[in-house]
């Protein structure tokens, strides 16, 4: 026989009585199931729940109400702001991990109130106070230049106050490495922490990884490592987080928990949300906490261009870039830096032809791992003869970023000048000794 109650609002944390005595509690999903009632757990994980199965609900705490400007109502910052804890700056950007199940539509949608993000996570509140900052909410396919210099703006503002222990800021998986090593740039050598974080699925999903990857997030966004950070899941499970370098990190599969891994070099330490030892140092070459301020250097020359070198491409295509107006190219090469150097498509006479009207070309490698090397192989030296300048070990989308930083700059400007800087180890983005822990 079907029962009838009053079912509580979304939010709400509630006690479930079901049919064999057995009982649930945590707080109440939106469900796009009129049958299932959906419970995220105290552990993070969430159940459905059949209606037809429920005895009784009992609210145990009903949700704070919210404004709708994207901030925290006066009864829920009294609630949150204890005065007794450090303070993290939440500065939240979208993508997944500030998304949830849209019950009309049965997608995923940006959360529109930036409170509701926290109400399905109260434990970072017990980690310390959680000011909120919304500068806008976009997936991360839709950034760019302006919005990673938006974002450098306002951690520049939180860096600068003494009331702040460290920032966090949420984002989009996808470009989530190319914003982490725009702000290894553009804030230069920091005094507190700055963690980027994620989540590959979105917080009303039972397989999230959210939580851990907030929890782990406070953490290292109050330890003593001064640097820009991304962290999230080490493995599938629910075990702990990496401590990834920005501009050393890349997004290695589509949808794995896992996703992020580190390039070229060890993570900066392990993360656990509970228990006993929290933080496990793996390496110590890292910028410590200090006093000092900082200045935002936000400046970005969007004439520049990512090009991946392929079998057979006619060199016909670096015309595009150079009738456009674009300054600077950044190609990513075979393992060692090679392209086509003999027969009909040949690129040294195209390279030299650009470079010769001012353009500046860069090599990267597009297997990630390992290095550049124009010495090794005789088209190698023939393509540096050709005026490329070759960039060891660094990402290629870290290469991006810091061209565009850097022709930012015009004192920059000029083939000397930009290649110095260019090869200039700014942020840490050039490794001396290349390890393989980290393959897998």
């Amino acid at each position: 026989m079907k029962r009838s109650y009053k079912a509580p609002e979304p939010g709400d944390k509630i006690k479930v009585i079901l049919d064999n005595n057995k009982q649930e509690e945590g707080v109440l999903l939106e469900s796009h199931d009129r049958g299932v009632l959906l419970l995220k757990l105290d552990n993070g994980y969430n159940i459905g729940l059949k209606k037809d199965d429920i005895v009784e609900i009992k609210v145990i705490e009903r949700v704070v109400g919210v404004k709708n400007n994207n901030e925290l109502s006066e009864d829920s910052k009294e609630l949150k702001m204890s005065g007794k804890k450090p303070i993290i700056d939440f500065i939240i950007a979208g993508g997944t991990i500030s998304s949830r199940l849209d019950p009309k539509t049965g997608g995923v949608k940006d959360l529109t109130d930036a409170s509701e993000f926290f109400k399905t996570y109260p434990e970072i509140y017990e980690k310390a106070d959680i000011r909120i900052k919304n500068p806008f909410m976009k997936w991360s396919e839709n950034m760019d230049f302006k919005d990673w210099a938006r974002i450098a703006k306002e951690v520049g503002k939180s860096l600068n106050d003494d009331n702040v222990s460290g920032v966090i800021i949420s984002h989009g998986t996808d470009f989530l490495h190319y914003t982490s090593a725009a702000l290894s740039f553009m804030l230069g050598k920091l005094n507190k922490p700055v963690v980027l974080t994620y989540s590959q699925r979105s917080s009303d999903r039972g397989s999230s990884d959210a939580r851990l990857n907030l929890l782990c997030s406070a953490e290292m966004a109050l330890s003593d490592v001064a640097e820009v950070m991304l962290v999230g899941h080490a493995t599938e499970n629910d075990d702990y987080c990496y401590a990834l370098q920005g501009n050393k990190v890349r997004k290695m599969h589509s949808s794995k928990r896992n996703a992020f891994r580190p390039i070229n070099c060890k993570p900066f330490a392990k993360v656990w949300a509970d228990g006993g030892k929290r933080i496990e140092f793996l390496r110590n070459d890292y910028n410590k906490r200090n006093k000092n301020k900082i200045e935002v250097d936000n400046v970005f020359d969007e004439r520049v261009a990512l090009v991946k070198f392929y079998p057979g491409q006619n060199p016909d295509i670096l015309d595009y870039y150079r009738k456009k107006g674009y300054r600077g190219l950044i190609i990513e090469m075979s393992g060692l830096g090679h392209v086509i150097t003999q027969g009909k498509n040949n690129w040294i006479p195209k390279l030299k032809e650009i470079i010769g009207k001012g353009m500046f070309v860069y090599a990267v490698p597009q297997t990630l791992y390992g290095r550049v090397d124009s010495y090794v192989y005789e088209s190698g030296r023939r393509l540096k003869g050709a005026g490329v300048v070759y960039l060891n070990d660094i990402l290629p989308e870290t290469g991006f970023v810091k061209l565009g930083w850097i022709l930012g700059h015009k004192v920059w400007r000029g083939s000397v000048a930009t290649a110095k800087k260019m090869k200039e180890n700014i942020s840490g983005e050039f490794n001396d000794r290349l390890g393989n822990e980290f393959l897998n």
